[in-house]
């Protein structure tokens, strides 16, 4: 099995923590166990989710779509499900008491969004050097200036160099899974890296949706900090003993190899969370009609949007097929290469201007004249399924009536 337990893990199976909920294999929890429905918000899910992870501290700064899920967690924290919860004085605060809390051994979990998320940015590579398996869910978000609520995965382009293992939720049954698969993952010894959990926010995080719950009374195992491949802080290790070591503070040769090195480590960290996460997610992708000639490849709501334009484009004679992206980091190179192998025509439809996961695509596919970067929307707007379906068109040569010029 990829994703393994300490022993000390395994010692909690089957006992029972201070609300009554008993420690629970995660293969069990996760792939054996009988799940009950529920119709719930995507911020409804983080909480449910939280609610079973064993968390033992969440640092919480307001700022939307994020503020509603960080309040529910509040609740758990009052009801006794999350040790400690605590706000920060800023977004960057946050994820500095989130580091904090991490060295000393703690299973973290926070949110962020849009603004927040560059505001705490120097954080995240820190985070992932100094090897903490912190959990944020980045609800994403204008970022730009005249500033927007709505959802733009803009800021995810920046999180994919961080060092950080990044997954992209397309719903909320996603949410729920994948917070509570990513402390497994991100929890192993050869990992033991932070997760940016994202979704496009208010799409998911203020619509309602049927999500498949597990049972309330189990819950993850705890988290088992002596597993680090670095040491947490305890009696014997002061604190940041790594910033105190001489090499460091030298402008020598010495040091810019220990920094390089370092740097090569975590990345090769990422790819080590390869097995494990396919383990747990079933794989990196999922296809549909992946012998198709044309491809729509996409991650996040994109997705949901390219399945509704598949179905007009049937309709319509046009055999289309699809490649859900679900995690961005480690990125699913050999998979893609796989699943796109027989297309004429591949489609990135994205939520964000700069089209980042089309340039992922074309950087790795051959004959990338084939990738078609859009359609695009930003800044908040959503992405009819026909916009997808008129660029799928134009590019076959079929004449379209434009979106613009309908209803009129």
């Amino acid at each position: 099995m990829a994703n393994e337990l300490s022993e000390s893990q395994r010692s909690f199976i089957g006992t029972k923590n201070k609300k009554g909920q008993t420690y629970t294999d995660p293969q069990k929890l996760f792939f054996e166990v009988d799940r009950n429905s529920a119709f719930f918000t995507g911020s409804e899910v983080i909480k449910e989710a939280i609610r079973r992870a064993s968390v033992d501290v969440m640092v919480a700064y307001p700022i939307t779509p994020q503020s509603e899920a960080a309040a529910l967690i509040g609740e758990l924290y009052a009801e006794g499900y999350v040790a400690d919860y605590m706000r920060g004085e800023s977004e960057f605060a946050v994820m500095g008491q989130c580091a904090g809390a991490a060295f000393g051994g703690a299973r973290v979990f926070t949110t962020t969004a849009g603004p927040g998320t560059m505001r705490a940015f120097e954080n995240f590579p820190m985070w992932a050097g100094s090897r903490l398996p912190i959990q944020v869910i980045v609800t994403c978000r204008g970022i730009n200036s005249p500033l927007s609520i709505q959802p733009d995965t803009l800021e995810m382009a920046f999180l994919l160099d961080t060092g950080m293992l990044v997954w992209h939720a397309e719903t909320a049954q996603d949410f729920f899974d994948w917070i509570l698969m990513g402390y497994i993952v991100a929890e192993q010894p050869d990992v033991h890296l932070p997760l940016a959990l994202c979704c496009d926010g208010f799409f998911v995080t203020h619509t309602k949706d049927t999500v498949m719950l597990t049972p309330s009374d189990l819950c993850l195992p705890p988290y088992d900090p002596y597993r680090s491949p670095v040491p947490c802080m305890d009696m014997e290790v002061p604190p940041v003993r790594m910033m105190r070591d001489p090499f460091i503070m030298k402008s020598n040769y010495i040091s810019y190899m220990t920094h390089a090195s370092w740097q090569e480590e975590v990345r090769a960290a990422v790819e080590r969370s390869r097995k494990h996460t396919i383990a747990m997610m079933g794989g990196l992708i999922d296809t549909e009609n992946e012998d198709a000639e044309i491809l729509i490849v996409a991650s996040g709501t994109a997705v949901s949007q390219g399945r509704e334009a598949i179905r007009i484009l049937e309709d319509e004679g046009i055999h289309v097929g699809l490649v859900k992206v679900k995690s961005l980091r480690p990125f699913p190179k050999q998979e893609i290469l796989e699943a796109t192998k027989n297309a004429k025509h591949i489609f990135v439809p994205e939520f964000n201007v700069v089209g980042w996961l089309a340039r992922e695509i074309r950087s790795i596919v051959p004959d990338n004249d084939r990738v078609v970067a859009g359609p695009h929307v930003a800044g908040g707007m959503t992405m009819p399924a026909e916009v997808i379906v008129e660029e799928i068109q134009k590019t076959l040569g079929h004449r379209v009536a434009t979106l613009a010029g309908r209803g009129s």
